[in-house]
């Protein structure tokens, strides 16, 4: 039986661990070190990005530094990860040719297994999910990843012992929707520990021991304890100071324009679907897809497994992929379709489109259309809804339809913008004014619209615009809502007394796309 090397480095920081893993990799290749398993901690917590991304694109360098969050660079790919003292991390250091040369999908299914079956003998139900991920009922429980240097390779992954959503979630670019209290709720349903699926936390001992034993078996080994060697000590003394080193941290850097986040809000009776997808518009590839929301759909793993084959699709396939894997795996959904989810997709999409019209991707998640595609709804917009909320509390015109255009808020603004454009500014005083003024349009035989309101009000009351008939694009407000204020039924009856914002600039760019179209 062939002996390995078992390795247990201990806590150390991320540049200190990373030092370490190139280290063990380059003196594996030359041929100077046995091949080893090696356990691994972080201290203080750290964000890791991918060898392949950007610092700027993936982690929040803000809140990382008020909170001494190490930020680093992985020599490995894949995606940004956080890393707290209560996860472990495990490696495999190895020549390619004890494992017949296989290729790299082939090597990390066999690793990804044997880390799983190490799980299973805590009790834990851990499989491999492709592509490099273990799941436990679909939640994920480790990431993995893999780099060859010549005939060696390095495999590692983490095991998730404990987990803290709240932090993974502000130090790394997740969506802004999702560093909400939903927001973490949606995080731990698509990840879990060991400590969520035992109920109690094994000593750290004993998980090591279960992994090292698996793989212990399935490659047929013997592990004895060791240490690093002189030539691995100095490999890493020679690498500390780089790896510590913004020469290292900040080695790839995109320019600002090639990636680019896309979402929509898509509303039907049976729930609310909501599309993050992170692109590379150079490329023209989707590098990530985030779908939520509240609908019913059975298996529930089915929306992470469709993540998942959506990621690194070209965009222009990203429609057909989507609806294919729908197709194969025929989920049950509860008052859905499977167009219901393609249409969201498509509408996320759709918004890399808006840079026409001089809208950046971060303002399009303030943009929700209805019916039409925005080009087409705004080239016939022929009205502009307003809410009445953007006026100040003491206006005498708050809670009526009209404007003195005094200069005390950005209604008044709008309704001058209106009137040059021959359209017709309404402020909407209520629900039921909302939907009146709708069907006024109608009747009118004005074409399409353009709105301003929060995307909670768009999401709650979106049968009201749907239920009309009448195309439109909708723009976000700023500022407290009545809905995060927690007073929405005050402002159902027009009874709201707070002041929001409209946000005049993207109103502007859209009645400028307008008078193009």
């Amino acid at each position: 039986m062939t002996l390995w090397r078992l390795l247990d480095t201990g806590i150390k920081s991320a540049a200190e661990n990373i030092a370490l893993d190139t280290a063990l990799l380059e003196a594996k290749s030359k041929g100077l070190s046995k091949n080893t398993i090696r356990f691994l901690q972080f201290n203080p917590p750290c964000a890791l990005i991918g060898f392949h991304q950007t610092i700027e694109h993936e982690i929040r360098t803000d809140f990382c530094g008020e909170k001494g969050i190490n930020i680093n660079r992985r020599i490995t790919g894949g995606g940004a990860i956080y890393f707290d003292t209560t996860q472990l991390g495990w490696e495999v250091i190895a020549s390619r040719a004890d494992f017949g040369n296989i290729n790299i999908q082939e090597l990390t299914e066999k690793i990804c297994n044997t880390a799983a079956s190490g799980l299973k003998r805590l009790g834990i139900n851990a499989e491999f999910r492709p592509r490099n991920d273990i799941e436990v009922n679909g939640k994920k429980i480790s990431g993995t990843g893999g780099v060859f240097d010549g005939e060696a390779f390095l495999y590692q992954g983490t095991i998730l012992i404990g987990f803290d959503a709240e932090a993974m979630l502000k130090a790394l670019r997740i969506p802004t929707e999702k560093l909400t209290a939903k927001g973490l709720s949606s995080a731990k349903e698509r990840v879990t520990s060991i400590k969520d699926e035992l109920g109690c936390l094994p000593s750290l001992n004993k998980i090591k021991h279960v992994l090292a034993d698996a793989f212990s078996k399935t490659f047929g080994i013997s592990l004895k304890k060791g240490n690093l060697t002189e030539d691995e000590k100095a490999l890493y003394n020679k690498k500390i100071n780089y790896y510590k080193s913004d020469n290292w941290i900040y080695s790839v850097q995109e320019s600002s324009d090639k990636m680019q986040s896309v979402s929509s809000v898509y509303k039907k009776e049976g729930g609310l679907i909501r599309i993050n997808l992170k692109v590379d518009v150079q490329r023209q590839i989707v590098r990530q897809a985030l779908i939520t929301g509240d609908f019913f759909i059975n298996p529930s793993r089915f929306v992470l497994d469709l993540e998942a084959a959506l990621k690194d699709a070209a965009l222009e396939n990203a429609i057909a992929i989507a609806e294919r894997f729908f197709d194969e795996k025929k989920p049950e959904m509860l008052q859905l379709t499977k167009y219901d989810f393609i249409n969201a997709i498509r509408l996320a999409i759709e918004k890399l489109s808006y840079q026409k019209f001089g809208i950046s991707t971060e303002d399009t998640s303030s943009i929700f259309t209805i019916h039409k595609p925005v080009n087409e709804a705004l080239k016939d917009a022929g009205a502009i809804l307003l809410p009445y909320c953007a006026k100040p509390p003491d206006c005498e015109y708050r809670n009526i339809d009209g404007c003195s255009k005094c200069g005390l808020c950005s209604v008044g603004e709008a309704y001058s913008m209106a009137e040059e454009r021959g359209m017709i500014p309404i402020s909407i005083n209520n629900y039921e004014h909302l939907r009146e003024a709708l069907q006024s349009l109608k009747e009118r035989r004005v074409k399409s619209y353009i709105g301003c309101c929060c995307e909670a009000f768009f999401i709650k009351r979106h049968e009201a615009f749907t239920d009309a008939g009448i195309p439109g694009v909708l723009i976000d407000i700023g500022n407290k809502t009545c809905y995060e204020l927690k007073k929405e039924e005050a402002a159902y009856k027009g009874d709201f007394q707070e002041k929001t914002e409209l946000k005049i600039d993207l109103l502007k760019k859209l009645l400028e796309a307008r008078s193009k179209e």
